[in-house]
């Protein structure tokens, strides 16, 4: 049973309220990490995917454990592998000699929250399962087209140092994930603090993530979604939007810039920042909070840049700093 009441008309303040019990609850597993909560969070008011990128050891997985414990919806896990296959993914058809017809046998995609771990370990034919039911919300298995329950959501993850043996994601995966981020190394004190909470509340290095009392239902995060449209965005942040993805277009330092998909992104992962706020409108500082997380997957840089070490957030905040913000 949910801590709140699903027939309540949903507003910014029990938005707000819902989505800090979130927070605190994942924040006392995955410590020293809020940024990364909240922008998964954002992911989630607005309906989109995310990659998660970190080296081991950081709670990657954790994460997407902890997040799924806050509702009672299904949560699957795929270990993606070389060996791993597109039907492993969606699924197949089987035929049932006693009844002399096929029948399809629902894969692991069938389920709100997808972890996809370690993406990058299977080959562009595997990962390729993924974009049909990313884009559309649905998967074709022998010309049947069979919808997943909503919401849906892909949280994946991939090591950003291990070369050997990986797999890079195609461009056109990785523009229907709506934020890449990146996890990092929590700082002296959060690494002390969870040192302690670790060694002294289980066996091994296990942390006990599961929980009663759920806080949301799927059907509370789709109104927490369609909440999402009616947070105000002035003409003007729209028009700072679209000039700061098409910047990156016109930018010497990049050779593919972000196409409109980023645009559209990006004015919802600032609504949903609005949202984490507590306010129903968008300032363009919320544009500016999910600007690099929303398009640092959707540039190319050129040789040059890549050579003098320049990373993709490092160019993209050259870009916000010579785009004009509104004042509203």
């Amino acid at each position: 049973m949910s801590d709140f009441p699903e027939a309540l008309s949903l507003d910014i303040a029990t938005a707000s309220e819902k989505i800090n019990a979130i927070r605190q609850h994942i924040g006392k597993i995955l410590v020293g990490q809020d940024e990364v909560v909240d922008q998964v969070l954002i992911a989630l008011l607005s309906g989109g995917h995310v990659l998660i990128e970190g080296v081991p050891g950081l709670g990657k997985t954790l994460l997407v454990r902890a997040l799924a414990s806050c509702f009672d919806g299904s949560y699957k896990r795929i270990q993606f592998t070389p060996d791993l296959m597109p039907a492993d993914i969606t699924g197949h058809t089987i035929y049932d000699m006693n009844e002399g017809k096929f029948h399809v046998r629902k894969g692991p995609v069938f389920t709100n929250l997808l972890l996809a771990d370690e993406i990058n370990r299977s080959p562009a034919k595997t990962q390729a399962a993924l974009l049909e039911v990313m884009q559309e919300k649905q998967v074709t298995i022998e010309g049947e087209r069979l919808p997943v329950a909503l919401p849906f959501m892909v949280l994946a993850t991939q090591n950003p140092i291990e070369q050997e043996g990986t797999y890079p994601l195609p461009e056109a995966e990785l523009d229907r994930f709506l934020l890449k981020i990146f996890i990092d190394y929590p700082s002296h004190q959060d690494e002390v603090r969870l040192t302690r909470q670790v060694t002294e509340s289980g066996v091994g290095d296990e942390l006990q993530v599961e929980q009663k009392n759920a806080i949301l239902t799927p059907d509370g995060i789709l109104q927490l979604q369609r909440l999402l449209s009616t947070i105000d965005v002035d003409e003007q942040i729209l028009d700072y939007t679209v000039r700061l993805v098409r910047a990156t277009r016109s930018s010497p330092a990049i050779v593919k810039g972000a196409g409109p998909r980023a645009c559209i992104g990006l004015v919802r992962a600032a609504r949903a920042n609005a949202i984490l706020r507590g306010e129903p409108f968008v300032l363009p500082d919320d544009v500016k909070a999910m600007a690099i997380p929303v398009m640092r997957h959707r540039i190319i840089l050129s040789a040059d840049m890549e050579i003098d070490g320049q990373s993709a957030d490092n160019v993209l905040a050259g870009i916000l700093d010579t785009v004009d913000a509104p004042r509203l």
